[in-house]
């Protein structure tokens, strides 16, 4: 396990002067058996959540993002998948030991999840009223025309026009944009301590990315949630995010303030997240740089550094795992070379002719 007294770890954001986490997890694992061999999808991430606060986690397709916070609502089937070890602390309660019938009591009341496809998420035979008013039922013990209320409310509040029409309507009659407001307002219905936000904004268009980014952060404020954002793209959670924590193959690689990550990155691999998207702020010209190479393959997971392969700032100290190396307060990186930020700051100003 590594140092969980790290900075990054545990010197988090004091939001509306809490300094208790909502969330803790410690050490998780999660697996899944194939006929391949055993896919190590999670190894060891630990993490803090305050009340209240944005916490943004970044990294390529099948880094573990998504099955870090499936983990989290226990929504790993199994088999093949299964939680190895590890804790999630969450308003004091370790989750992972929660019988079956109150994990469901939680989820969806306290800890409610949108997902990345809302067309594949929403029942097509039902209506959108019908898909709101039955966990609201169930969580808040209310009859249905009060639970039916209570849906408009929530409508309403993610800006969706004509709540009592939109109660009528199946997810096949709105539009890309619209369904995810409403898988929205479904997430949102029963006030939950915690939003899960696992890349909504994907396959929309850069205005409706816009208009949700703003939503969810106007609900976070208005409800007093806390949010953890699932991205692959830095850019979606630059002016979002109170903390952003970076996977690479199942690991946390690097962790920090977002000022600090976007202005100061120390882990190679957040270094080529930020050099593969275009900034105003690089001379015209520039162009993108991408990583080089593929992700590792974590069935057969290496003993060094999972980056190594791909990276330019290698050394033979590689071969040994890296520990999460605290650096500045509340910054930490998992890498035994941490190149100084102006190395990449000379690089983006170089770019590549």
């Amino acid at each position: 396990m590594d140092d969980l007294s790290l900075p990054a770890d545990t010197q988090r954001s004091v939001i509306d002067g809490q300094d208790i986490p909502l969330l803790r997890i410690r050490d998780l694992h999660t697996e899944f058996r194939t006929e391949h061999g055993v896919v190590k999808a999670v190894s060891g991430v630990s993490l803090d959540l305050a009340k209240g606060e944005t916490l943004g986690i970044v990294g390529e397709s099948g880094s573990g993002k998504t099955v870090t916070m499936l983990s989290v609502m226990r929504l790993i089937e199994n088999p093949p998948g299964r939680i190895a070890s590890g804790e999630v602390i969450f308003e004091g309660v370790d989750l992972l030991k929660l019988p079956v019938r109150k994990m469901r009591q939680i989820r969806g009341s306290k800890i409610a999840m949108v997902f990345q496809d809302p067309l594949t998420s929403l029942n097509p035979v039902y209506t959108i009223g019908d898909q709101l008013i039955e966990p609201i039922k169930i969580h808040l013990k209310l009859s249905k025309k009060a639970a039916g209320e209570v849906a408009k409310e929530a409508l309403d509040q993610v800006g969706i026009p004509d709540p009592d029409r939109a109660m009528e309507t199946y997810p096949h009659q709105f539009s890309g944009g619209m369904r995810q407001r409403a898988m929205i307002a479904m997430a949102i219905a029963c006030k939950p301590s915690l939003l899960i936000a696992d890349e909504p904004t994907t396959a929309l268009d850069v205005t409706v990315q816009e208009q949700l980014l703003q939503l969810v952060d106007d609900l976070r404020s208005r409800l007093q949630m806390s949010v953890i954002w699932i991205t692959h793209d830095l850019g979606v959670i630059a002016g979002l995010a109170d903390r952003v924590l970076v996977m690479y193959a199942g690991e946390l690689v690097e962790s920090g303030l977002t000022d600090l990550i976007y202005n100061q990155p120390r882990h190679p691999y957040t270094q080529g997240l930020l050099r593969s998207i275009p900034r105003l702020d690089v001379p015209r010209g520039n162009r993108l740089q991408p990583i080089p190479g593929t992700p590792p393959n974590v069935i057969n997971v290496t003993a060094g550094c999972q980056f190594a392969e791909r990276c330019q700032h290698r050394i033979d100290k590689c071969d040994e795992h890296p520990p999460l190396i605290g650096l500045e307060a509340g910054h930490a990186s998992r890498c035994w070379v941490n190149p100084h930020a102006t190395i990449f700051e000379e690089q983006m100003q170089e770019g590549v002719s």
